[in-house]
């Protein structure tokens, strides 16, 4: 089986169940802790390749860096949506796994096993 990167936050029950799964399934991925070591926008970059959706997809938009940041603005690019997530990387979805050449955002958690399961 290839490697397992899991952008991952503790204090997230989503992130913790995501993990959980994994490890159920005998995967012990690679754990990003991203607010601790923020991704740079070229490891963001890679990832949203990798997830195959816009830079949008990766906000957390119920945080309040959003709204003061002005990044409900539709005018700004993908790349000013990666420098600002570069930034503060709290407005980061959780949790994202990364398996090969595809990622998902582990929203349900169940994602990250459909993920490595291929389906």
């Amino acid at each position: 089986m290839s490697h397992v990167t899991l952008y991952h936050n503790p204090a997230c029950s989503k992130s913790r169940a995501a993990l959980a799964l994994l490890q159920e399934h005998g995967i012990a991925p690679e754990l990003v802790l991203y607010l601790e070591t923020p991704p740079s926008v070229e490891q963001l970059e890679a990832v949203l390749q990798k997830l195959g959706q816009p830079a949008r997809t990766l906000l957390r938009t119920d945080e309040p860096e959003y709204t003061t940041l002005g990044l409900d603005n539709p005018a700004l690019t993908d790349t000013e949506l990666l420098a600002a997530l570069a930034a503060h990387p709290r407005l980061l979805q959780r949790p994202i796994a990364v398996f090969g050449e595809r990622a998902v955002i582990g929203r349900p958690p169940e994602a990250v096993i459909a993920l490595v399961e291929g389906r």
